[in-house]
């Protein structure tokens, strides 16, 4: 297809010469007498290069091209000034306003072909390179969204089999010593029952046995004794609880996709995050669920998406400098049109706006060093958006605190 060529000039004959020689060589051609007619083309159509005046009536060449280069749709038109004007400054002016090149008239027309016909060339080179470029920024997106995936499936893979493992390696002794503390507590009564017996037989023992009562500090060991036989078992009862906790967290022997209790899932998760919550100043849970039905989702994946969310929400809790502030995480649920909603506020330190625009990109993090490999949120938003055809989003105010907010269909992934 032949390249559109305008010409501006406000001389007939330099136009009708122009025209002429142009359409000799197969170029389409249109003409301005001015800058305000030559605005006017190239907003109705834009051509591939354009032959601009410099003295022109109204708008000079140089506010016609400036103009033009201000809007990025015209900004890579090349733009070829022609003028008698043949000073440095001239030049130098031309170029600066965004000229391509430029030709002192009176010119001579082999010139002027072959300078049109290079700089057509190099404005198809430019929209070759513009294109192969933004080609290879989407791959380069869709190269980091597989390469993050892969991480992350592979560290899930990773979890499930030390849970596995810790299951079976810690179920089994954890479930002996539950078993044994109960007898053991009744066995301790029976000890000091004896031991408290012998007493009221023998009142008055020898004094080296009433040296080492003293020594061993009976009456203490008689008071404490049970409390520690209760502290033991209230461990035992934490760590049951913790590896049932895991063994839901990873859904260990469970199909992919499966009906889950919302709400029963955010429990689990907070539970493996104890750790993280209880020491001072503790953060504090509100919760305000809603009547849910159980939704069908790939549980394993959501229960990421809840630990990443909440994990983040800790971290920026523990940012916070203000002693007086009471650190909270709110957790909300509802059901609105067909989609679970959940809601994850803090009132940590919030997200700065100039960061707001990357945050689930992969790879991008806001921590220090070796504290996050900025997948945590990309990977949810694949898990709700992608994998669920659902809604992830959230709003921040520095100083204030963030909620994320995710919304899953209800009846999506169990009509399909």
């Amino acid at each position: 297809m032949a390249a559109d060529l305008l010409i501006v000039d406000d001389t007939p004959a330099n136009l009708r010469l122009l025209s002429e020689m142009l359409q000799t060589q197969g170029y389409g051609v249109r003409k301005a007498i001015n800058g305000t007619m030559a605005l006017k083309a190239v907003r109705s159509l834009p051509p591939d290069l354009i032959l601009l005046d410099i003295n022109l009536p109204d708008l000079d060449g140089y506010q016609v091209c400036e103009q033009l280069k201000q809007e990025p749709a015209f900004k890579p038109i090349p733009v070829i000034f022609l003028s008698a004007l043949s000073e440095v400054e001239d030049k130098i002016k031309a170029f600066s306003s965004g000229g391509a090149d430029y030709i002192t008239k009176p010119f001579v027309v082999e010139e002027v072909l072959a300078r049109v016909e290079h700089h057509l060339e190099l404005a198809q080179l430019h929209q070759e390179l513009t294109a192969k470029n933004r080609d290879l920024e989407t791959a380069l997106v869709q190269l980091k969204k597989t390469q993050a995936q892969m991480i992350q499936q592979e560290k899930m893979a990773g979890l499930s089999q030390l849970v596995a493992g810790l299951a079976h390696e810690i179920n089994n002794p954890v479930g002996f010593i539950a078993g044994n503390l109960s007898p053991a507590l009744d066995y301790t009564h029976i000890l000091l029952d004896v031991i408290s017996r012998y007493q009221a037989e023998l009142p008055q023992p020898s004094p080296e046995l009433q040296a080492f009562l003293d020594d061993v500090e009976l009456d203490f060991v008689r008071t404490d004794l049970p409390h520690l036989m209760q502290s033991m078992h209230k461990g035992t009862e934490r760590l049951k609880s913790l590896l049932l906790a895991l063994r839901i967290f990873a859904h260990l022997d469970e199909s992919e996709v499966k009906q889950v209790d919302v709400h029963k899932s955010l429990d689990n998760t907070l539970r493996l995050l104890d750790h993280r919550l209880t020491p001072a100043p503790a953060i504090t849970i509100l919760k305000e669920y809603a009547d849910l039905p159980h939704l069908t989702c790939y549980g394993r994946k959501l229960n990421q998406v809840f630990l990443h969310l909440l994990n983040n929400a800790i971290d920026a809790l523990r940012q916070r400098r203000d002693p007086a502030v009471e650190l909270k995480i709110a957790i909300k649920t509802s059901a609105i049109e067909d989609y679970c909603w959940i809601e994850i506020s803090d009132n940590g330190v919030g997200i700065a706006p100039e960061v707001r625009s990357q945050l689930f990109d992969p790879f991008y993090t806001t921590k220090p060093i070796g504290q996050g490999q900025g997948l945590g949120l990309a990977t949810s938003y694949q898990i709700v958006v992608e994998d669920h055809h659902g809604v992830l989003d959230f709003t921040s105010e520095p100083g204030v605190g963030t909620t994320f907010k995710m919304g899953i269909p209800m009846n999506l992934l169990r009509d399909s």
